[in-house]
């Protein structure tokens, strides 16, 4: 980054809502009609002391001149946003874009903060359930067994399972424990050294995770791409700017793919249905577009459909995920109630 960006202090990281709602703030009184030095001077106003301390420091870069995609950069903003800001400096409609990648990453973040608000009680539970699978397998399980034998009675298939888990468990302990320690490894030797479009190929093919995710990808690309279009530039200058984006390694190698594939005659429509991170619509979407005379409007339309559907494939996920976990646990916790409880009956009956 250039001198005047460096000056800057690193302090703690800005949150994904810190972020977000400071660009919202932002794009608001853009609208309103301030200028962007003295919209962000407003917005010091509203915040503690390290952060007005930060973005006065910020506010001196912006003035020599700096662009204000690289301040943030500076700042450690996500990368998310800082690409909106970057193509929002290159089309001019700064507050709209300001706006709409803010409402991007806080809806991201409350999906967030929901997945963990599911996961992290059902967990909790879970490690309470081991802790009791562990008493009743390592302590009441074989004072019965060896009532059992003493009266000669065979034990229940409950008791079975619960031994059998007991036996396996470890294994799977293990088990998972490697794959986890390899997933890392693999990802710092191999994953992390692959092309952006690779990357992105490769996750957005992963079971479950990868339908989000290409919804995802095509929303970004959508919407600063109609941005751009919507700015006066034809598709190839957008492109050129997708390119000249370099500290965004995606935004950079799909720049320069595409304007390689339009350079040999291929359509603009063909060339985005060869990417699979991209959703299968967006090649019709572009067609039509192209067609119509209205492509900016159409990639506009279509972003917000995705987003949408990311929105209702998130709720549907979590409706999913709790009651789930919660079957899961309720099983196991009556499994072992039953491993208790059938016993006692047993042994009655042996009386």
């Amino acid at each position: 980054m250039n001198a005047g960006c460096t000056k800057m202090k690193k302090r703690r990281r800005w949150s994904v809502r810190e972020q977000a709602e400071f660009l919202r703030k932002t794009g608001e009184l853009l609208e309103r009609g301030y200028p962007l030095a003295e919209a962000v001077h407003s917005l010091t106003y509203q915040m503690k002391k390290n952060r007005k301390e930060e973005i006065n420091e910020a506010l001196k870069v912006l003035k020599e001149g700096h662009p204000f995609h690289k301040i943030l950069l500076d700042l450690q903003f996500n990368q998310t946003l800082v690409g909106f800001v970057y193509f929002a400096e290159q089309h001019g409609s700064l507050a709209s874009a300001f706006q709409e990648g803010s409402r991007m990453m806080l809806k991201r973040d409350i999906d967030l903060q929901k997945l963990k608000k599911i996961i992290v009680y059902p967990i909790f539970l879970m490690m309470i359930t081991l802790l009791l699978f562990i008493f009743v397998e390592k302590v009441l399980l074989p004072k019965y067994s060896n009532l059992f034998q003493s009266m000669k009675l065979n034990p229940n298939s409950f008791m079975k399972a619960v031994y059998l888990a007991g036996e396996i468990f470890p294994y799977i302990f293990w088990m998972l424990l490697i794959c986890i320690l390899s997933a890392i490894l693999l990802y710092y030797l191999k994953f992390s050294k692959l092309p952006p479009l690779k990357k992105k190929t490769i996750l957005s093919t992963l079971p479950i995770y990868g339908p989000f995710y290409r919804l995802l990808v095509t929303h970004y690309f959508t919407i600063q791409l109609s941005f751009l279009l919507s700015g006066g530039l034809s598709i190839l200058e957008a492109l050129k700017l997708f390119e000249q984006h370099v500290k965004h390694p995606f935004d950079r190698q799909l720049g320069s793919e595409i304007q390689m594939n339009l350079a040999s005659g291929h359509t603009f429509e063909n060339i985005l249905s060869k990417f699979i991170f991209f959703e299968r619509e967006l090649a019709f979407i572009v067609k039509h577009g192209q067609e119509n005379g209205k492509l900016d409007q159409e990639l506009l339309f279509f972003s917000k459909h995705c987003l949408a559907r990311l929105e209702d494939k998130t709720e549907r996920t979590f409706k999913l995920i709790q009651p789930l976990l919660y079957s899961i646990i309720g099983m196991i916790i009556v499994c072992m109630y039953l491993a208790i409880l059938l016993p006692m009956f047993q042994l009655l009956e042996g009386f």
